[in-house]
């Protein structure tokens, strides 16, 4: 069995762990959401190439059996 901690010891610990995150500042954080943005853009007109490509290519072999 897992022993108790006093809730009082409990939030020692999670302040004391707290304080130890470092938080990106506010240029990193707008520089990563304009890489994630980019790259969703990026997959996204991957993909409907991809999805128009097949697309093509399936009819035209369906067409080819009739």
């Amino acid at each position: 069995m897992a022993s108790k901690t006093n809730p009082f010891a409990f939030l020692q610990q999670v302040r004391s762990e707290a304080s130890k995150i470092t938080w990106p500042s506010q240029r990193e954080t707008m520089i990563s959401t304009a890489m994630v943005l980019v790259m969703v853009v990026l997959a996204a007109l991957f993909f409907f190439a991809s999805d128009q490509l097949i697309g093509w290519l399936i009819s035209l072999v369906l067409r080819v059996g009739n």
